[in-house]
């Protein structure tokens, strides 16, 4: 299963996007209204600069309070990003995200970015790919 498959599987809402001026307190409320685990910090929308969690705020708020709120997101977003692009292969993803001990990923076409894919949307998928397998497998021996 490839990152593209995964993508398509997934309602067409685009990717949420926040300034790197922006407050953490602005970014938390975007996170909250959307329901979302992470927020991609671009200058133009479609260039990521950086990604910003609900861990990275929880981690914040936990080192320095509520003061943090009024912070801007670029002073806390992981800078260095992990992509992947949608010919990546789910399992691949899902070993960077393993390894990397984070759960969302942007995907990539160049510089573009495409989409984004979350451990979550990655499991769903294999879970759905596992079960597939298992019927037509129950469905040979069966006789079906």
């Amino acid at each position: 299963m490839s990152v593209q498959q995964i993508l398509r599987s997934k309602s067409n809402q685009g990717v949420v996007t926040l300034k790197p001026s922006a407050t953490l307190s602005e970014a938390a409320a975007i996170l909250s209204e959307k329901r979302i685990g992470a927020i991609i910090i671009s200058r133009d929308g479609t260039h990521p600069d950086g990604i910003l969690s609900e861990r990275d705020i929880v981690r914040v708020l936990g080192k320095r309070g509520v003061t943090c709120m009024t912070d801007t997101v670029d002073g806390v977003m992981t800078a260095k990003l992990v992509t992947c692009t949608k010919s990546d292969s789910a399992d691949s993803v899902m070993q960077k995200m393993t390894d990397g001990r984070f759960r969302h990923m942007p995907v990539m076409d160049g510089a573009e970015m495409i989409g984004i894919i979350s451990i979550g949307d990655v499991v769903k998928t294999r879970l759905a790919q596992l079960t597939m397998e298992k019927d037509a497998l129950e469905g040979m021996i069966k006789g079906f």
